[in-house]
């Protein structure tokens, strides 16, 4: 048996279009989208919100929107995970958070893309995709994971919001 977990899966902030020359994986945050990422940390941080661990993407729109939830206080550390990249396993993040929950720490956040956040977080809720869930760029879904071992279909949503509800 775990303790009960609070992860948070934020998506990236707004990010350089795609039909820019760039490559996908290196497509940074828009000034706007930095900004916007900014005051959603702020209001985080203004609500109490913090982080014991937060993991990224390794791509640099993700990675970007981590800095700016480090710079604002929400966590002490960023970490990166191939298993947050648009080619990651949930199966794989699974697996490790698995092996991290026996740290007994009470919140967790990830940074990472869309579809893939909406879509774990509906496995882990409903243990299926239902495509129901929609999270904005730097919006926020939190979910409680269960004390049992198994979070998959045992978990609940306690937080969707877009950042136009944080601003």
């Amino acid at each position: 048996m775990y303790p009960p977990l609070r992860l948070y899966m934020i998506r990236h902030g707004i990010a350089v279009d795609r039909s820019s020359d760039l490559p996908d994986e290196q497509r940074p945050l828009t000034p706007q989208g930095q900004q916007k990422t900014q005051e959603v940390a702020q209001r985080l941080r203004a609500l109490g919100i913090g982080f014991d661990y937060l993991q990224t993407s390794p791509l640099v729109r993700t990675r970007q929107t981590a800095e700016i939830l480090q710079e604002e206080g929400l966590v002490g550390k960023v970490h990166t995970s191939e298993w947050l990249s648009p080619q990651g396993s949930f199966e794989q993040w699974l697996a490790w958070l698995q092996s991290w929950r026996e740290q007994k720490y009470p919140h967790l956040a990830i940074v990472g893309h869309e579809p893939y956040l909406s879509e774990w977080a509906e496995r882990l809720i409903w243990g299926a995709v239902r495509h129901q869930l929609v999270l904005k760029k730097a919006g926020m879904i939190g979910i409680l994971l269960p004390e049992q071992e198994n979070p998959v279909s045992h978990s609940t949503l306690f937080w969707l919001t877009a950042p136009k509800f944080l601003l």
